[in-house]
């Protein structure tokens, strides 16, 4: 059995397009998968970097760019009614709905995903946030110490592990970012010898280059 982390965050509609295909891309063998919510806020600010929503050319194209890939993947998507927001509520909800030791089944997370992705809502509506949260009656209380430590250490683990963006898939040793590499990620779960030949470390080094300032 082939074992899938998926870390994510709410606020990414690449991460509710990847999480809604992972199933179609990985039939055909035994696999398990651990979701692990993160803050992608955090992985820019470790990078010194925007998010697409803040840049708002980049902005209006990753919309448009993101309803033509959910319209070729067949996957339902509506954009929420304000959008960058503060996904640390919800984010927090997940773990703190995960068993103890355990991360967020598929259950929560696809709840707390269609929650953002699917009616056009505001995420953030206190009467909405309430309705999850009676919905996933979470084990713990999502504001508590425990739930954000809990997202702050995989938060700070996925930094550790080379994360720079969300979604992304780990399979043994390796990453794959983003939904576009959804099938690259399976190639390699069901053993694609191109992964194991000289280019993937040739490609990955580092390389003399001008550096801005």
């Amino acid at each position: 059995m082939k074992h899938i982390d998926f870390w994510f965050d709410p606020i990414s509609p690449f991460a509710w397009l990847a999480f809604e295909r992972l199933p179609e891309a990985f039939v055909g063998f035994s696999y398990s998968v651990a979701y692990r919510p993160i803050v992608f806020g955090a992985l820019l600010k470790h990078y010194a970097h925007k998010g697409p929503a803040e840049i708002e050319p980049k902005r209006a194209w990753t919309f448009r760019q993101v309803h033509w890939l959910a319209h070729r993947a067949g996957i339902a998507i509506e954009t929420p009614l304000r959008h960058p927001f503060n996904p640390l509520a919800l984010s927090r909800l997940a773990w703190a709905a995960a068993p103890a030791g355990a991360t967020p089944n598929r259950y929560v997370c696809e709840t707390i995903l269609r929650h953002v992705w699917i009616g056009g809502g505001d995420a953030e509506d206190p009467a909405r946030l309430v309705a999850l949260r009676d919905r996933l009656a979470p084990r713990l209380d999502p504001a508590g110490d425990e739930a954000k430590q809990c997202l702050r250490d995989a938060t700070d683990a996925a930094i550790a592990g080379g994360l720079f963006g969300v979604p992304t898939i780990g399979i043994a040793d390796k990453l794959f970012w983003g939904f576009d590499a959804l099938d690259m990620a399976a190639a390699f779960a069901r053993g694609d010898p191109w992964f194991f030949e000289a280019h993937w470390e040739r490609e990955g080094a580092a390389r003399p280059g001008v550096t801005r300032r």
